[in-house]
């Protein structure tokens, strides 16, 4: 068996975010060095590629270029989608109609009919609201932020929300605050806190409808109403429920009956809509005009193309059908299936029932022999480590599709478990060479990372 050395078990990507060097590109090497060790090694399971759609059981490529196969829990495609006939059928018709591109901002030329109409659908769909579109989600959640907070207001947002929203509230103001994850008390106090020095200016509190690494929900009714004991607006960023959750579709939020009382809704369609692209709904013309000239991803970006626009469209209008019912019905049935099979087997399932099944691994060396034998297992799935996750309890982010079958859970279930079980013996061996003590996690670092880092959600 190949020596790994302790440098490609041990270390992590916010090691090399800052590094102190004059030279701006020279800065790449320290970190291409240490990545590029742990692809010598089988442990960079980053930046693969598929070589067909995103199917229940797909074949891969490593960045490294290195192909396997297996069933895939690593697709974002809830309700199975990106390949339904009625949406490729969409697509090519957009493609004879409009060409691929949409040539433009959608603050200038770069609405299509396709787009005027998508705005319209979503805007019945989430009860009227108005509906600004955007290119991509990230862009969305960056856009709502970054187009109504200003430099005087406060933005108060769980640690745990998406990067996108912290790098929007990161560019309109410096008065951002961290509470901690679904902590009320907490949020209550930075309030208080707030109000009691400033009376004047604005507060956004900022939230997930769904957590993508740890697959929970705040209670919105709660937040609701804490924003509005401290004259606060909420936004709720629902990424990975909107459309594939709920017995409407409309995810946390609707299941929460909390359509009507939110001020800013962000929905992304890269998740269940088999489509790149994202959009912000708010509550009146006024607000959805301010957005469209002030938000710069939406003014200063190419609109989503016809292709993409009239995907959503079409994959909307199956979510709102009797089909888009059975196919929520069918990811739940496999989201429980998956969550029950990864308990009696003996791992740590994190959260609540969603299209996301967080299983706790631990340490990082652990994780990535983990990651490296799943896929000699034929298992293809997701390992997220520190900084997206706190040190010391790295994870596989299991993501489950409607057109998953039970043999395929049972499948990767078994994978996983074998591939846990030869990388803790492996692991075992690299410690009895090395001394435990040399990828141990110092305790003082932990308890540094439990007070101040914000890890992201992708």
């Amino acid at each position: 068996m190949k020596s790994i050395p302790k440098a490609a078990l041990s270390g992590s990507l916010k090691d090399y975010r800052a590094p102190k060097n004059s030279g701006l590109m020279a800065r790449a090497e320290s970190f291409f060095s240490w990545q590029d060790l742990r692809r010598q090694h089988g442990l960079w399971p980053y930046a693969r590629s598929t070589s067909s759609a995103p199917r229940p059981r797909s074949d891969i490529m490593s960045d490294a270029g290195e192909a396997s196969s297996g069933v895939n829990f690593a697709s974002q495609d809830y309700l199975s989608l990106s390949s339904h006939p009625r949406i490729k059928a969409a697509a090519r018709a957009a493609i004879d109609d409009y060409g691929v591109h949409s040539a433009g901002s959608a603050a200038l030329l770069g609405n299509t009919a396709n787009s005027l109409q998508l705005s319209a659908a979503l805007s019945e769909f989430v009860g009227g609201r108005e509906v600004v579109l955007y290119p991509t989600g990230w862009a969305a959640g960056y856009g709502a932020i970054q187009g109504f907070v200003r430099s005087h207001d406060h933005v108060v947002m769980d640690m745990l929300a998406h990067s996108c929203l912290q790098a929007g509230a990161s560019a309109a103001t410096q008065k951002v605050h961290y509470f901690r994850h679904l902590d009320q008390d907490a949020l209550v106090r930075k309030l208080a806190n707030i109000r009691a020095a400033d009376t004047q200016n604005g507060i956004l509190v900022v939230t997930e409808s769904l957590f993508s690494m740890h697959s929970d929900t705040p209670d919105l009714r709660a937040l609701r109403n804490i924003c509005d004991a401290h004259g606060a607006s909420l936004l709720v960023d629902c990424a990975h429920d909107f459309g594939c959750m709920g017995e409407d579709g409309l995810g946390r939020i609707g299941e929460q009956a909390m359509l009507g009382d939110i001020d800013i809704i962000i929905g992304s369609f890269s998740k269940t809509f088999a489509s790149n692209g994202g959009f912000v709904a708010v509550k009146t013309r006024a607000a959805a005009e301010y957005l469209r000239y002030y938000s710069a991803p939406h003014t200063f970006s190419n609109a989503l193309s016809p292709v993409q626009a009239a995907t959503v469209l079409e994959a909307l209008a199956i979510i709102q059908s009797g089909e888009g019912k059975e196919l929520r019905r069918k990811l739940y049935d496999n989201v429980v299936h998956l969550r029950e099979a990864m308990a009696r087997s003996g791992r740590e399932v994190l959260g609540e029932p969603s299209p996301i099944v967080p299983v706790r691994v631990g340490g990082e060396a652990l994780g990535r022999l983990a990651s490296k034998y799943l896929s000699i297992y034929a298992g293809i799935a997701n390992l997220v480590e520190f900084p997206a996750v706190p040190l010391g309890q790295s994870r596989f982010r299991f993501q489950v599709m409607a057109a998953h079958t039970a043999e395929d859970i049972e499948a990767m279930v078994a994978a996983f478990n074998r591939a846990m079980d030869s990388a803790a013996a492996e692991l075992d061996q690299i410690q009895g060479e090395t001394g435990a003590q040399q990828l141990a996690i110092p305790a003082a670092d932990q308890a540094l990372t439990a007070l101040n880092d914000t890890p992201t959600e992708a």
